[in-house]
């Protein structure tokens, strides 16, 4: 992507208080390629840790004359309440809690569209950590919106969401629930949002759930394969499946660049 000149007059502040590598640096690429001022806030040694409440970071951030947040953090809403209770800057959300990731969700609709003629005759199957998966609950939302209601959730009971899910099918077999998909998309299991009770053995999670090339052979043969990231080799994937030839996983991180310009370019209001 050719570096633009449309946000040379405004300043970004990246604030993560949750490890990122492809959101966050995306997010940073995205921003200096549209010529934002960008800068990533050193939230562990930032006035948070002198017990500072995140408003007044916020507000503080502001005065600084900062245009745009994008925010990451572990508290389900957040970044909506900042919008709230902020005004005359816009704020991204880069993932909050297990509630949303939207621009995930954006990036994993242009890459399946690359690949894939039309969303509402398609079969997707997502398999792993869905209860605590902020990243399936956007990407659901998007592809309801965009006509596809073949969408299937593959999990064990302790992954599962626990309310009910209205036109989605659920499954606890893998081959059967991936059988003729067009689509997979794996999820990392989340242990860091999990009580012990229910995080699973990683060999026998991998046994019942791990994809393997024999696996595959289920979907249909142009399946293509996702990931969010960070991929967990041996638990949720074979490596022979995370680089073999239906994967996608690194034109989504791709995407992401695009996909995040866009958005910053449409909020800033320059499009």
């Amino acid at each position: 992507l050719q570096k633009s000149k449309i946000l040379r007059d405004m300043s970004v502040a990246n604030l993560f208080f949750e490890p990122s590598t492809r959101t966050r640096n995306t997010f940073e690429i995205a921003a200096k390629r549209t010529s934002a001022k960008t800068i990533n806030v050193d939230l562990a040694n930032s006035a948070t840790k002198k017990n500072e409440t995140l408003m007044d970071t916020m507000h503080t951030l502001k005065a600084m004359q900062i245009d745009m947040f994008v925010i990451r953090h572990k508290q389900n809403g957040l970044p909506h309440h900042v919008a709230e209770n902020i005004e005359g800057v816009s704020i991204l959300n880069a993932g909050d809690g297990i509630y949303a990731h939207p621009t995930q969700a954006l990036l994993d609709m242009l890459t399946i569209r690359q690949h894939k003629k039309t969303f509402d005759n398609l079969s997707v199957a997502i398999v792993g950590d869905i209860r605590h998966s902020r990243v399936a609950r956007s990407g659901i939302q998007a592809m309801k919106t965009l006509g596809t209601t073949d969408i299937r959730l593959i999990a064990p009971e302790t992954l599962h969401y626990k309310e009910e899910t209205p036109g989605l099918e659920r499954f606890d077999n893998l081959k059967k629930g991936i059988e003729g998909a067009d689509v997979i998309i794996s999820l990392r299991m989340q242990k860091e949002r999990m009580i012990a009770a229910d995080i699973p053995d990683e060999q026998t999670y991998f046994e019942n759930f791990g994809l393997t090339p024999e696996v595959l052979k289920c979907a249909k043969p142009d399946v293509i394969l996702m990931h969010p990231g960070p991929v967990n080799r041996g638990i949720e994937l074979e490596s022979s499946v995370a680089d073999g030839p239906h994967s996608v996983i690194l034109q989504q991180v791709t995407n992401g660049i695009a996909i995040r310009m866009a958005v910053m370019v449409i909020l800033a209001g320059a499009f």
